[in-house]
């Protein structure tokens, strides 16, 4: 069951991000997201989508604005704080990013290890999260003895084996197959039904307009379109952009 309520955990106030090469990359952005919501950010490469993820988990700082998480303002976090915010927001990226010299299950557990956890607390924890992706049978296993498709749930599980409060996936699916990207998109929807804010910033069209969640288009570093429960082309105006510009999806 969804756990989402009214009370926001991610907001941005007034967001401007310029990169040290001049680059403007965000300009104004205010967002409020609800704990618990699936929220879906789309538009073309270079419209922000990604700048807007760094900043919620501080791997960029914002040129302008202010940026909170669970009512804390993180723009101004010491160094020394930024760990703790991490282990509170999963993410996962296109490239996986697995340890090719690890398993499936000390990829996983090299999460909780860095952590500090208790040697004897991550056995049990790696495999709630392995079941969880549905992996478990194949915890054994280097990356580069399983499919694309199972690699990103490899990198699932190590993003929620904190128990993360939110979920940021940037173009999860990017190199995966249709049914592949589609049991990605059913875990993230499992992982959102128990209560986790999920947020993914994606070019997939069909998992848009099949999902119905809220949509965020994204253009030129600013919010063009929010819709509660949209589509991937939310504006004939954004379904233009994308044309003229020959992208595809």
């Amino acid at each position: 069951m969804n756990q989402e309520t009214e009370e926001p955990i991610i907001e941005l106030h007034n967001i401007t991000l310029i990169y040290p090469n001049g680059t403007r990359a965000l300009n104004h952005v205010d967002l409020s997201v609800k704990k618990g919501e699936f929220v879906f950010l789309v538009g073309q490469t270079g419209s922000g989508k990604s700048s807007l993820m760094k900043l919620i988990y501080r791997e960029n700082d914002p040129t302008m604005g202010l940026v909170y998480v669970e009512g804390k303002e993180i723009s101004e976090m010491k160094r020394s704080q930024i760990p703790y915010l991490r282990r509170r927001i999963g993410v996962i990226f296109q490239d996986f990013r697995l340890l090719g010299h690890k398993t499936v299950f000390e990829n996983v557990a090299y999460a909780l290890q860095v952590t500090g956890a208790s040697r004897y607390v991550i056995p049990r924890k790696v495999t709630k999260a392995l079941t969880l992706v549905n992996l478990r049978e194949k915890a054994d296993r280097l990356p580069s003895q399983l499919s694309g498709g199972e690699q990103q749930r490899a990198a699932i599980a190590r993003a929620l084996i904190n128990d993360p409060v939110i979920l940021l996936a940037d173009e999860p699916t990017g190199n995966l197959d249709p049914d592949s990207s589609w049991d990605i998109m059913q875990i993230l929807s499992k992982v959102n039904a128990r209560g986790t804010t999920v947020l993914v910033a994606t070019h997939n069209q069909q998992m848009v307009d099949v999902m119905q969640k809220r949509v965020i288009v994204m253009q030129h570093g600013e919010i063009a379109q929010d819709v509660s429960r949209g589509m991937y082309f939310t504006t004939e105006l954004h379904r233009e952009n994308v044309v003229a510009g020959g992208l595809g999806l």
